[in-house]
């Protein structure tokens, strides 16, 4: 007797995948050289896929690293500055806040977020266990999801790195 075929699983929607990464995705810590390992992943992982990317990590005063790859624009650095403002203001993914608003009908811009600050994907919250939120890490040059899905990949990487 053979078994029956398995049911075909729904497919998880954008918000709810982003609503677990920001659940799930902590680190057991995070240095200075945590943040080094961190965007220097980012840089060969986008120069091996020819991304025209800016990569930033930082705590909310304080740049911990910063690149611009070739073809990145100034217009990169500006995007920068707005995700990671509304990252670190919300503690959440920039892309997670996007969503959110917008599942609430709320314009982002009407008082809920800093001035210059932007709901877009590409910056990612830096959790660690018993910490919260420590710092910011932000893509941008690609779509908003890649860019957000860049910045997930880096951070999956350095936990596994960590061990």
């Amino acid at each position: 007797m053979s078994a029956a075929p398995a049911e075909p699983q729904p497919a998880v929607d954008r918000r709810t995948q982003l609503e677990l990464q920001d659940a799930e995705l902590t680190l057991a810590r995070f240095d200075l050289d945590d943040a080094w390992w961190l965007g220097s992943w980012i840089v060969a992982h986008s120069r091996e896929h020819s991304y025209r990317v800016a990569v930033d990590i930082r705590r909310v005063n304080q740049v911990l690293f910063h690149a611009a790859l070739p073809g990145a624009t100034p217009d990169n650095e500006h995007w920068i500055a707005q995700k990671s403002a509304t990252c670190l203001r919300m503690e959440r993914a920039s892309a997670l806040v996007s969503l959110q608003f917008e599942a609430m009908g709320l314009d982002p811009f009407r008082g809920w977020l800093p001035e210059g600050a932007l709901a877009a994907g590409g910056s990612v919250p830096i959790k660690v266990t018993g910490a919260g939120t420590v710092a910011a890490v932000t893509v941008s040059g690609l779509s908003s999801d890649d860019d957000h899905d860049v910045a997930v990949a880096a951070l999956e990487a350095l936990r596994e790195h960590q061990g």
